[in-house]
């Protein structure tokens, strides 16, 4: 079998109603250089039998792993078992789109040196409908992003749609992978992590979708809320003293208002809305240049307004 350029991670639990799209979605590349790796911990073994019937149309290996839950541990132990050089996460409710492969092909071709490319995502609903557009709030172009903006905007706000990064594999094993202690915000410490190993370039083009409906992880996840906070405080601290000492002290503002504005939207995702005043407070404390910085690099607006139209229509 010739060696893949590109090798999707797919973990996936109890996810039969969206795998079948996801899996598609890859296929519709019609690029032979891609392998996907399925890694499944569903309570039936539905997820591998549809995984099955695109024998035929993708280089696929599927491993059914009860023992792995965490999404963090299937994706780790998919990525070990990679042969690509770059690696991608696709959760089993995402969707890549026409051409997806083809940009990322040229994109590697002509800036090789990266660890990181990242494009903006689709936000979907459960029926595929669009909703929005989340994108980074980087400079896009033929030239890497400077690492200090990438890695300060990134601590004030995870704005990373999981669909949207293809990683170098070396890069992603030399910075210990996903930490599994971390079940709510591990992508937002890997891309941090990775900022320190090399250059990051960011493409304007949407490629991907990601899809939010009920019973996806990240509304499931954040109405936990006393351990969302303690994971959101535990990265933050992780990595804040990374900043330089002449941003320090405004990232670090912008950043704890934006953990106070995440916890606030999860409280009143779970039915309680006492925390937004708080967060309210946060926001206007920052003052009418921190207030537009914090919207410019959260990307809130994009992100929070798709949830509101859906749930407006009955959908969350």
């Amino acid at each position: 079998m010739d060696q893949p350029w590109l090798s999707a991670i797919v973990p996936s639990h109890n996810g039969e109603q969206w795998l079948a799209a996801a899996l598609q979605s890859v296929a519709d590349q019609r690029e032979h250089g891609i392998e996907v790796i399925l890694v499944d911990s569903s309570d039936a073994e539905e997820s591998l039998t549809i995984a099955a019937r695109f024998a035929d149309r993708l280089n696929l290996r599927a491993f059914r792993r009860p023992d792995l839950l965490p999404w963090t541990a299937k994706t780790n132990f998919g990525v070990a078992l990679a042969r690509a050089e770059w690696i991608c996460m696709l959760h089993q409710d995402d969707l890549w789109l026409p051409g997806r492969s083809t940009a990322l092909r040229r994109w590697l071709r002509q800036q090789s040196d990266g660890v990181m490319h990242l494009h903006p995502a689709h936000i979907i609903d459960g029926r595929g409908r669009k909703l929005g557009i989340w994108r980074c709030p980087l400079p896009a172009g033929a030239a890497p992003v400077p690492t200090e903006l990438v890695f300060n905007r990134l601590l004030v706000q995870e704005f990373i749609a999981i669909p949207a990064p293809t990683i170098r594999r070396d890069a992603f094993a030399g910075v210990g992978g996903l930490d599994n202690t971390l079940q709510q915000t591990a992508d937002w410490d890997l891309y941090l992590k990775l900022c320190q190993t090399g250059n990051i370039y960011y493409h304007s083009e949407p490629l991907a979708c990601f899809r939010i409906h009920e019973n996806s992880q990240t509304m499931l996840n954040s109405r936990k809320l006393c351990d969302y906070r303690n994971q959101l405080e535990t990265v933050l601290a992780r990595h804040i003293d990374r900043a330089s000492p002449a941003t320090k002290k405004q990232v670090q503002r912008l950043a704890a208002a934006s953990l106070d504005i995440n916890m606030a939207l999860a409280a009143a995702n779970a039915g309680n809305s006492t925390e937004l005043w708080k967060a309210l407070a946060s926001l206007l404390g920052l003052g009418p240049w921190g207030m537009y910085r914090y919207f410019y690099y959260s990307r809130i607006i994009e992100r929070a307004l798709p949830r509101l139209r859906l749930r407006l229509a009955g959908g969350l």
